[in-house]
């Protein structure tokens, strides 16, 4: 019996140190577990952020770049697009060329890709010119938003569209027919002949001419002054040399409608050919009121830039991809959904007239 305790008690020893070893060991093997069971949460969370929102990061850099630097129509919206993002506490800041050529921005393009900035929001003269070098700065994870001229799908991530190219282009026709009483040669004055927007526009113009109210309205010509001031002024008088019959002009872009309401404002045709377009109100309310023009139509560029920097800050956070279905919130504008092929509309063009252009400010 004493023989058996004696044995009993060397033995108590060994089994407190294997109890000690196994207790450790699954210690070991419960912090482990934990480890593995938060990485798998951390990289749920952080594609549920990528994939169905979050929230947006701070001190991000996005980068403007409209077609013209010295365009008054991309002043204001660079302006709306930056204090977005500066709402959101990242910076922003714009730079780009004094021409509208079709190369015009790719230096730009490069210069930002080397600085690494987070996101480069480009309004282009060239829906493929741009693309090498936008393709070149998403291999780099630098986030792509066209705003107010797309480029080819495949050199951006979304494209903020000013409203739908259908309601512009046909709204522009029927402010004219109005007008005219719906009779007589027209003429378009477009910016440069590869700007994206322009030239959909234009087809969507062309097509609601074919429809039997429109019988005895034909377009003449579609004319191209560049989005430059002077080259347009002088493309209105060209227009007006070469068609005296010519009953009215279309000018979708704001340099365009700006320089032939000059033109026409101080010439024999004052009143009788009729003038709209894109055109914001400040710009032209003396020629509205002088009866230049006597209506036009536009959207707010400061909420076309805004909606861009709210979109940028967004897919730079991964809160948004950019694909049909997300949503993201773009302050006091609301809560907008990406559509198809990453587009997003602003929303419906605005009518100036001489009755409400004094309550517009831009």
């Amino acid at each position: 019996m004493s023989h058996s305790l004696s044995r009993l008690a060397r033995l108590v020893p060994l089994v407190i140190a294997l109890v000690a070893v196994l207790a450790l060991a699954a210690c070991g093997s419960t912090k482990e577990d934990q480890s593995s069971s938060s990485s798998s949460s951390s990289s749920s969370s952080s594609g549920s952020a990528e994939n169905a929102g979050g929230e947006v990061k701070k001190d991000l850099e996005v980068a403007f770049l409209p077609k013209q630097i010295n365009n008054p129509y991309f002043t204001i919206s660079d302006k709306g697009g930056i204090d977005a993002v500066k709402a959101l506490g990242s910076d922003g800041k714009r730079v780009g060329p004094s021409d509208a050529s079709a190369s015009s921005q790719v230096s730009y393009i490069n210069t930002l890709t080397s600085q690494k900035v987070d996101a480069i929001a480009i309004s282009a003269n060239d829906p493929n010119a741009v693309v090498p070098a936008l393709r070149k700065a998403m291999s780099q994870d630098i986030k792509v938003v066209t705003y107010d001229s797309d480029t080819a799908a495949e050199g951006r991530d979304m494209f903020i569209n000013q409203a739908s190219p259908e309601d512009l282009g046909r709204t522009e026709v029927q402010l004219l027919a109005k007008q005219i009483g719906n009779k007589g040669d027209i003429a378009i004055l477009s910016a440069t002949p590869n700007a994206t927007n322009q030239n959909t526009w234009i087809d969507f113009m062309k097509d609601e001419l074919k429809k039997p109210e429109y019988k005895d309205m034909k377009l003449v010509k579609v004319a191209y002054g560049n989005d430059d001031d002077q080259k347009s002024f002088q493309e209105t008088q060209g227009l007006l040399q070469a068609y005296p019959d010519l009953k009215g002009i279309i000018s979708p872009t704001t340099v365009g409608i700006a320089a032939a309401a000059r033109y026409i404002s101080s010439s024999p045709y004052k009143g009788k050919v009729k003038l709209t377009g894109l055109g914001t109100p400040n710009q032209l309310r003396k020629f509205v009121k002088d009866g230049t023009i006597q209506a036009f139509e536009l959207w707010d560029p400061g909420k076309l830039g805004a909606l861009a920097g709210y979109a940028a800050v967004n897919l730079a956070s991964g809160t948004i991809s950019g694909q049909e279905g997300d949503k993201f919130t773009a302050g006091d504008l609301g809560e907008y959904t990406v559509g198809k092929d990453g587009v997003v509309l602003l929303g419906k063009p605005q009518v100036f007239d001489k009755a409400n252009i004094d309550d517009f400010d831009f």
